[in-house]
């Protein structure tokens, strides 16, 4: 790097490297990437249809059509958080939606979990047996038809008991029983009533069909468990290159998580068991390839006359940290929060959605609870950002020595080096020292976007006025006066009054100081708060309301530090403002004179 490199060029040099990476990161990932995947994904479906074009006229049959058809051989579900229901055939969980969530703000369509098979993102629960080649004894599959001996309606006062017998002596019985929430167990028991032992090997599995269309914003989604004290997430693409992967543990789960919803399948928690991933690619179309994750036990002998149960635990719910919490607690599994994609800032992420949840139980609003997580995080950065506005006001308050110096020094840069370490040292001044303190502020922001990313208490959470959902974008735009004019923009036109209140804040906050006197350092000072805007308008509204408060405070932070160090801000007191940066100019342009004069007479000096 240039040595004759001014320190505040180095620290904005910094600054606009960090910034900018921050914001291409954030565009390939949030606007560029989203839009390809779409073209890409409009392109598959016309191949599709032109390669056949009976799909095109075969309606596909829906999933209420699909329950339809076997109505009379189901037993309902109806907790207060879940509905749906129980096939006699196969007796496994494929009919399950959250009571209390729908897809669509202020819509009427549940959220569904597990669906029957056969259709497109089909999802279901097993649990049951499986036999030896030895033994060659018929267990229970997905075609045997289960006799219901007890209970109508699953309810978490009413469990469910359902039979069937082999035809060689060996009867199973299935005891299914829920909780107020999302907790579903199944009790599994077989009887050998022959005159010979068998022996069977207890086996737990979730089956999905087809790869979910993934959320866009941050967050995994797809195969994970942990086991043997380590977190696995396998996406579905790895999957399909190696369809099978296996694991053994104790005190371990498996499932499949998407961005607010879980399932997961919670075995016995004290034999060390097997684990795997599978994957069975679907030749025709990747996008509709079987996925499963299983459980399977060691081998159980079933004696002549004596009876063996297994009891296997099915998650299918929201993704609420205090729920897993208690699951975790109560079912002696570890880790069960991992199904929250916190990230690699776990350390802080996880303190921070802790404390948004308290703050919203004391205020009843996560708008309000927002703005309270921000004068913590503000507070808690309060010494750093007060070393760096310190620093950036110390560099302009001795601009005008750094000036006179250039004169004394003129070309000898060993001299100005010294002399500049001098002055620093003499007025406690550090040119790299409000660099850092903002480097660190990063991993701050990405945090808080994280926590209101995937945090699903801030689905469709309301906050005032225009705002329904703050885990969304903001909906109204200026470019159609904020919904007075009588049409729509596009989304990524949809720039609100919050984006715009952050936008004045930061055009503030830049003000404080004098324009730049280097033009590319201008340019990019008056650039980058309009690239920033643009940028975050299409966040989360959670977001910006955080980052515009931010803003504030650092505003009156930077203010407050100015004034107490005498040094003119820009925006309130302009004149005398512009008198001090006009001592530095004047030096500077001095200096530039002095320094064309002196080679004038170098060049003419004869040899």
């Amino acid at each position: 790097m240039n040595q004759n490199m001014h320190p505040n060029d180095m620290r904005n040099m910094i600054i606009f490297a960090a910034a900018s990476l921050l914001l291409w990161l954030a565009f390939d990932h949030f606007v560029m990437k989203p839009q390809m995947e779409a073209v890409k994904a409009k392109q598959e479906i016309v191949a599709q249809q032109a390669a056949s074009p009976a799909a095109v006229n075969t309606p596909p049959i829906t999933r209420d059509d699909a329950l339809k058809t076997d109505a009379a051989n189901r037993i309902q579900i109806d907790t207060s958080q879940l509905k749906g229901s129980i096939s006699l055939k196969g007796g496994r969980l494929d009919d399950i939606a959250l009571k209390n969530h729908a897809t669509e703000l202020h819509g009427k369509d549940s959220v569904v979990l597990l669906s029957p098979a056969g259709l497109a993102g089909a999802t279901l629960a097993d649990a049951g047996w499986l036999s030896d080649a030895a033994s060659k004894i018929a267990v229970p599959n997905k075609d045997t038809l289960w006799t219901k001996t007890s209970g109508n309606i699953l309810t978490p006062k009413t469990p469910i008991t359902l039979s069937w017998d082999n035809g060689s002596n060996i009867k199973f019985e299935r005891t299914i029983s829920i909780d107020e929430k999302y907790l579903i167990t199944i009790k599994q028991t077989a009887i050998n009533k022959s005159a010979k032992d068998v022996v069977l090997y207890p086996f737990s599995s979730i089956t999905r069909r087809g790869i979910p269309l993934h959320d866009k914003t941050v967050g995994y989604e797809g195969p994970l468990g942990y086991i043997g004290e380590e977190l696995q997430k396998i996406k579905y693409e790895s999957l399909l290159k190696e369809p099978e992967q296996k694991f053994v543990g104790t005190k371990s789960w498996v499932g499949f998580t998407e961005k607010y919803w879980f399932t997961s399948i919670v075995p016995n928690q004290t034999d060390a068991l097997n684990y795997r991933f599978l994957a069975e690619k679907d030749p025709t179309d990747e996008n509709s390839s079987t996925f499963q994750v299983d459980v399977s036990g060691g081998a159980t002998q079933l004696k002549a006359g004596t009876s063996v149960e297994n009891t296997v635990h099915v998650f299918a719910g929201v993704k609420d940290v205090h729920t897993l919490e208690n699951y975790e607690t109560q079912l002696g599994t570890q880790h069960f929060d991992l199904s929250i994609d916190f990230g690699m800032l776990y350390f802080l992420t996880r303190p921070m959605n802790w404390v948004i949840s308290i703050f919203n139980s004391w205020v009843g609003n996560f708008g309000l609870a927002i703005i309270m997580l921000t004068i913590v995080v503000r507070l808690a950065v309060f010494p750093l950002a007060s070393v760096s506005y310190r620093s950036f006001a110390g560099m302009r308050k001795i601009a005008p020595k750094m000036a006179e110096l250039k004169i004394k020094c003129g070309d000898d840069k060993q001299k100005m080096q010294q002399e500049l370490i001098a002055l620093y040292q003499t007025e406690k001044v550090n040119p790299m020292a409000g660099c850092l303190p903002l480097l660190l502020q990063i991993p701050i922001f990405f945090a808080v976007y994280k926590v209101i990313s995937i945090a699903v208490d801030m689905r469709h959470a309301p906050f005032f006025g225009w705002i329904h959902d703050l885990s969304a974008i903001d909906t109204l735009s200026v470019f159609n006066l904020f919904g007075l004019l009588p049409y729509n923009v596009p989304a990524f036109l949809h720039i609100g009054p919050w984006s715009i209140a952050m936008l004045i804040l930061m055009l503030i906050q830049k003000q404080f100081n004098p324009p730049p006197q280097d033009k590319m350092q201008k340019d990019i000072a008056n650039f980058m708060p309009w690239v920033i805007s643009f940028t975050l308008s299409k966040f989360p509204s959670g977001l910006v309301i955080y980052w515009t408060f931010s803003n504030l405070f650092s505003v009156l932070q930077q203010y407050w530090i100015m004034r107490s160090m005498n040094v003119p801000v820009y925006l309130f007191a302009k004149d005398e403002a512009l008198a001090y940066e006009a001592s530095y100019t004047n030096k500077m342009t001095e200096a530039k004179e002095k320094a064309k004069e002196d080679h004038k007479k170098d060049t003419d000096t004869p040899a």
